[in-house]
């Protein structure tokens, strides 16, 4: 019977293990080191954190402060150097004090940018020394071949290597207050940042500060639809997270079942609106009737709405014949007795309003319902009516423009932005609340809107992209939710199912009524 061969035990190399030994000897002894000059390391990281947080406030500091500053810290090293153990005390609570600043290992911003985002932040550094420089400033922060490292306070790039976020300080003696300075300025970031993106440019005067931010897209998928809104307010579109604090639930494509979140531009009407009436103005294909529709399928919630077409196009033929719809007129005559009728109603409602305060009852209903006038190309009526030596339209919107606030009487008046100067002044004067759609310079904006955007124009400016400024309020990026004619053939059939499923029933199938095509007087 053969043996069987006993197990063979490993037998360690007389070279190996001293090797091995000598490795595990040296981790050890570099986990021992970290661990002993880990105080060191932070009191390190937080003297760095100290001396950059020093350098940007000295650079932020007026020039005519820096003097002052520089006695008020010579006198305190003085008093800490004559003092009693005075040195010792100062080093203890310095070394206390970058101990606790450099707590929580290094922060994202201390991280050094690469060398290709070094030089991006070098050449707009270069690019804005002719505009924050002074020639009689002894210590400029701009100058040819400076320290850009002292001027950006903090910057973010994205994966393609462009900037997403600046901010940068600039000297105090600029004329920042300025519309056309910061215009120079804004171009010249936008230019050097990269085209093809909306910029959010954030001035801090008090401070010496602005601050670039690259803005999302506006959603540009949201379909008419029954928003969630108290009474008396009526969303306009919706806007970017940076400009309002509240959202809305909107189903945004063709998710019926999921709604998202989203910013809105809310118009609040009313007896104690300050923007009681509202005009939109664009370029042809801009969307400013798609905005009309939009808001008259909201008024009829709880409204009556008088629709006055002055392009004679048909764009609001889906209204005619519709519960609260009394009229929708695109001729010259019809016009006209429908805004007489509306004037002498604003009238009436007033009148009504003022006798029951005065015997004091409650204010009767066929005043309190809301009585909208959309008005769309105003100024081509009154070129017909000039012509044919009628009544200018317009007149007859003074009395709701000037009442109709009072009376629950709204009007909204869209038209042309190149007809803006044919526009009569009730118009202009009584339409605090202002839109402006499509594609447009930022003077003809600030023309229409008293206020520059603080943002830069889109790459892309689909229909119903645009501005709106509720009275003297911030001016707002805008995007109309998606209202077509549900007869026109070009909309698809999401965007027609959507409308039709918002219009109220026919006046015929309510029980035989006819709604009356204009009121004679």
């Amino acid at each position: 019977m053969a043996r069987r061969p006993l197990p063979r035990v490993p037998v360690p190399s007389p070279r190996s293990a001293p090797f091995r030994r000598g490795g595990e000897l040296l981790r050890a002894a570099a986990g021992h080191t970290a661990d002993m000059l880990h105080p060191l390391i932070v009191i390190g990281r937080g003297l760095h954190r100290l001396a950059a947080a020093g350098r940007q406030r000295w650079t932020r500091t007026p020039s005519d402060r820096r003097g002052p500053v520089l006695l008020l810290a010579a006198a305190a090293v003085t008093a800490v150097a004559l003092a009693p153990h005075g040195p010792l005390l100062a080093v203890a609570a310095l070394m206390a004090a970058a101990a606790w600043a450099g707590r929580g290992g290094p922060a994202a911003g201390e991280e050094r940018p690469g060398e290709a985002e070094a030089e991006r932040l070098r050449a707009l550094y270069e690019a804005l020394v002719p505009y924050f420089r002074a020639e009689d400033d002894p210590e400029p922060l701009y100058t040819h071949g400076g320290d850009w490292e002292a001027v950006f306070l903090d910057h973010a790039f994205d994966e393609t290597g462009r900037p997403v976020l600046l901010e940068l300080c600039y000297p105090p003696y600029v004329t920042d207050g300025e519309p056309g300075f910061r215009a120079r300025i804004e171009q010249v970031l936008h230019a050097k940042c990269g085209r093809g993106r909306e910029y959010l440019f954030d001035w801090d005067e008090e401070g010496n500060v602005l601050t670039l931010t690259v803005l999302p897209p506006l959603p540009d998928d949201i379909r008419a639809q029954r928003f969630v809104t108290a009474p008396g307010e009526t969303v306009l579109g919706f806007t970017g997270p940076e400009s309002v604090p509240r959202t809305l639930p909107a189903v945004r494509g063709d998710a019926l079942e999921d709604a998202a979140d989203v910013p809105p531009v809310l118009w609040r009407t009313g007896p104690r609106s300050a923007e009681p009436h509202l005009i939109a103005l664009g370029r042809p294909g801009s969307g400013t009737t798609t905005l009309l529709r939009s808001i008259a399928l909201q008024a009829l919630r709880d409204g009556d709405v008088l629709v006055v077409d002055g392009s004679g196009t048909g764009e609001y033929a889906c209204l005619a014949g519709r519960r609260g719809v009394p009229a929708v007129e695109c001729g010259l005559g019809g016009a006209l007795a429908v805004l007489e009728w509306a004037a002498h109603e604003t009238e009436r409602r007033l009148l009504s309003l003022h006798e029951a305060r005065r015997a004091g009852r409650p204010v009767p209903e066929n005043v309190r319902r809301r009585l909208w006038i959309l008005v769309d190309r105003p100024a081509a009526l009154s070129q017909l009516a000039a012509s044919e030596g009628r009544p200018d339209p317009q007149e007859l919107l003074r009395v709701p423009l000037r009442h109709g606030r009072a009376a629950q009487v709204t009007v909204v008046v869209a038209d042309h932005l190149d007809g803006v100067d044919s526009l009569g002044e009730a118009v202009r004067t009584h339409t605090p609340a202002r839109v402006v759609l499509g594609p447009a310079t930022p003077e003809e904006i600030a023309a229409v809107l008293g206020a520059p955007p603080h943002t830069t124009p889109p790459p892309e400016v689909p229909p119903g992209r645009g501005y709106a400024r509720l009275g003297h309020g911030p001016v707002h990026r805008l995007q109309v939710p998606a209202t077509p004619d549900p007869y026109d053939e070009e909309c698809t059939e999401g965007d027609r199912l959507a409308v039709l499923a918002l219009l109220p029933e026919p006046v015929s199938a309510a029980g035989g009524m006819t709604a009356p095509a204009r009121a004679d007087h």
